[in-house]
C-alpha cells in the first residue's frame, strides 16, 4: 500500500509491506470461494455476509472454530502449505454440518514468526480450497507476525465458521433410536487428530518423510499423513435434501469413537460397532504396531477410517447409502443402535449388520 512503512517497525521484525503483498497473492485464491450473500470483500475491517433466509420459519446460526493442531509440524517438516488449510476449514465445517447447518462463511487467522507473503498465500490458498469444497465464502481473515514470539520459519493457522438452520429442522441427536442403522463415512487418513502421538510414534523431526513404503501401500509416510481432511458437507446436505431422516451425525475428531459418537445418542443408547466393517486403513496398522499401541488407546484417539458417523432409521439405509455414494463417499452401514449403557461397543457381530 503506498506510502505505508515503518522502518522502525521493520527493524522490530515486523515488514508491513509484506503483509500488504500476502494480500494481494492471496486475492485470486479468495475469489474462488465467492457465493450469493457475500456483501465485501477482502481488505475491510469486518467482513461482510447477507443471508438467504427465505423458505425459514426460524433462522438459527450455527457457529465452529477449531486449528490445525501439530500436524502444521508435519507442513513446516515437508515445506508444503497448499493443503493445511483444507484441514481447517474441514474441523470447523464438518462440525457444523452435524447439526444440519449450511456452512456460510470462514474466517481465518495465521499467526507467523516472519511473515513470506507466499508462504501465506499458499497456506490461504488451501484454506479457499476448504471453502470451496463446503460451499461456503471466505470472506476475511488476519495475518499477525510474531517476531520474538515464533522463530521466523513458525505459524499456527485457526479459523472459524458460521451457518444456518431451520430450527425444526437442525439434527441433535434426541431423536436416535433403538434400531438406528450407523453409516460411517471413509476418512482420508489420520485427518488432522491424533498428530501428538502419531509425531511421537515416528519422532518425525528425524523421520524419513519422502520414501515410498510398502506398508503405506507404495505411499511415503510424509504424503500419506499430511493428506487433508475430507470434507463432508456437500454429501451431508445431500442426503438432508433428499428427504432421509437424519436423526444423528457425529464428525470422528480427537477422541476417536469414544469421546465423539456418544455426542449424538441420547441416554439409554449404545452405539454398537461392528469392528470388521471398519474401513482399514495401513498408516493406523502401521501407527499402532510402530507405536505399540493398545486397541482402545486406538479408538479414542483416531478416526480409525471414518471420519463422520451418521444415524438413520432402519427402513432408510439403502436410500441413504446410495445418496452417499453417489455423491462421492465410501459409506457403509458400520453399527446400530441399541439400549445399553451409554457410549460404544465395539464387537464382531451386531444384530443384523452381521
Amino acid at each position: 500500500m503506498e506510502n505505508s512503512h515503518s522502518a522502525s517497525y521493520a527493524a522490530a521484525g515486523v515488514d508491513i509491506e509484506a503483509g500488504y503483498r500476502g494480500v494481494e497473492l492471496m486475492k485470486k485464491h479468495v475469489a474462488r470461494t465467492m457465493i450469493p450473500g457475500v456483501v465485501s470483500g477482502i481488505g475491510g475491517f469486518g467482513g461482510l455476509f447477507a443471508p438467504d433466509v427465505s423458505g425459514m420459519k426460524e433462522p438459527v446460526l450455527v457457529s465452529g472454530t477449531d486449528g490445525v493442531g501439530t500436524k502444521i509440524r508435519l507442513a513446516q517438516l515437508l515445506d508444503r502449505h497448499d493443503t493445511i488449510g483444507i484441514d481447517c476449514v474441514a474441523m470447523c465445517v464438518n462440525d457444523i454440518i452435524c447439526c444440519g447447518a449450511r456452512p456460510l462463511f470462514f474466517l481465518d487467522y495465521i499467526a507467523i514468526g516472519k511473515n513470506e507473503p507466499e508462504k501465506v498465500a499458499s497456506i490461504v490458498s488451501g484454506v479457499a480450497e476448504g471453502c470451496v469444497q463446503s460451499g461456503c465464502a471466505l470472506i476475511g481473515g488476519e495475518t499477525a507476525e510474531h517476531p520474538g514470539l515464533m522463530a521466523p520459519e513458525d505459524y499456527d493457522l485457526a479459523g472459524f465458521s458460521v451457518g444456518i438452520a431451520d430450527r425444526e429442522k437442525m439434527i441433535d441427536g434426541s431423536r436416535v433410536a433403538e434400531g438406528d442403522i450407523l453409516i460411517g463415512l471413509a476418512s482420508t487418513g489420520v485427518h488432522s487428530n491424533g498428530f501428538s502421538l502419531v509425531r511421537k510414534v515416528f519422532d518425525l523431526e528425524h523421520a524419513d518423510l519422502n520414501t515410498p513404503l510398502d506398508e503405506l501401500e507404495g505411499k511415503s509416510l510424509g504424503e500419506t499423513l499430511l493428506a487433508p481432511t475430507r470434507i463432508y458437507v456437500k454429501s451431508v446436505l445431500s442426503l438432508l435434501d433428499s428427504g432421509v431422516d437424519l436423526h444423528g451425525a457425529s464428525h470422528i475428531t480427537g477422541g476417536g469413537f469414544y469421546e465423539n459418537i456418544p455426542r449424538m445418542l441420547p441416554e439409554g443408547l449404545s452405539a454398537c460397532l461392528m469392528e470388521d466393517k471398519l474401513p482399514r486403513l495401513p498408516i493406523f496398522e502401521l501407527i499402532q504396531k510402530r507405536g505399540e499401541i493398545p486397541v482402545r488407546d486406538m479408538y479414542n484417539t483416531f478416526n480409525m477410517g471414518v471420519g463422520m458417523v451418521l444415524a438413520v432409521p432402519e427402513n432408510q439405509e439403502q436410500k441413504a447409502l446410495d445418496i452417499l455414494r453417489a455423491a462421492g463417499e465410501d459409506a457403509n452401514a458400520i453399527g446400530v443402535v441399541g439400549k445399553g449403557p451409554h457410549g460404544v461397543v465395539i464387537g464382531t457381530k451386531i444384530g443384523s449388520i452381521g
